[in-house]
């Protein structure tokens, strides 16, 4: 499956215990929200990752774009198909989304050159 267990239960976990509590007249439908209802915007969630990276002792410079990229790749590479990648990533043309497919191209030539037989 392209989303692990621990990811499903940690979200539902959310959506029935901390979600609710966050939920204001004004809230959007988001399913992430901060503290007072509100959504998220660009700079906090940027600050937010860089500060989890961080405490993830990960020093490389993390993007939000970086973490689409690599959920999309991820998602490819373990089975989704491209057309659920693109509703989830929001992109209005397939065209946008099959850039991941390139990545898993090259992923599976690496693959059969390192284990097959006759990739050699």
């Amino acid at each position: 499956a392209p989303v692990g267990q621990p990811a499903i239960a940690a979200l539902r976990a959310y959506l029935d215990t901390v979600r609710p509590k966050l939920v204001k007249s004004h809230s959007p439908a988001n399913v992430f929200l901060r503290k007072r209802g509100g959504p998220f915007d660009s700079p906090s969630m940027w600050k937010r990752i860089k500060l989890r990276a961080a405490y993830a002792g990960i020093e490389r410079n993390v993007t939000p774009h970086m973490l689409r990229h690599s959920f999309a790749t991820h998602l490819l590479e373990h089975g989704a198909d491209l057309r659920v990648i693109q509703e989830l990533l929001g992109h209005a043309s397939i065209s946008t989304t099959e850039v991941y497919t390139h990545v898993a191209t090259s992923r599976l030539k690496d693959l059969h050159r390192r284990f097959h037989p006759r990739g050699q």
